[in-house]
């Protein structure tokens, strides 16, 4: 059994990494935002689960389980080809896990200073 540790002031994603479930819910995570893209795009579409599953070749069990937000083993060719089916593609972006700043610059700053500057005035 772990012990209890005090999550307090500490961030989300360091919370995980200390649970070792980081990568796991990332997983979830992106799988349940594909599925949604995939059920939007449908939607829109006007396309039925069964026409989806019989443009993919594939039965509508099968489909189900693509769109299925708990099911983080489907491969990224089958997200491919459903997204081809719906005339879209997917894209991946491999980033750094830390975003790196500028020697010196708090956090703050880092942050304020990526933003555009406001058009406001401020009154006198």
């Amino acid at each position: 059994m772990k012990s209890k540790f005090d999550h307090s002031g500490s961030s989300f994603d360091s919370f995980l990494e200390e649970e070792g479930i980081r990568e796991e819910v990332e997983a979830v995570a992106v799988k349940r935002l594909l599925g949604w893209q995939l059920e939007q795009a449908m939607r829109e579409q006007q396309i039925t689960k069964q026409a989806m599953a019989k443009e993919l070749h594939t039965s509508r069990s099968q489909l189900d389980r693509l769109l299925n937000p708990q099911n983080a083993s489907v491969s990224l060719e089958t997200i491919a080809r459903a997204a081809k089916v719906l005339g879209k593609r997917i894209t991946i972006h491999i980033v750094d896990r830390k975003p790196k700043r500028a020697a010196g610059t708090s956090s703050f700053l880092a942050n304020r200073s990526a933003r555009k500057p406001s058009k406001e005035r401020v009154p006198a």
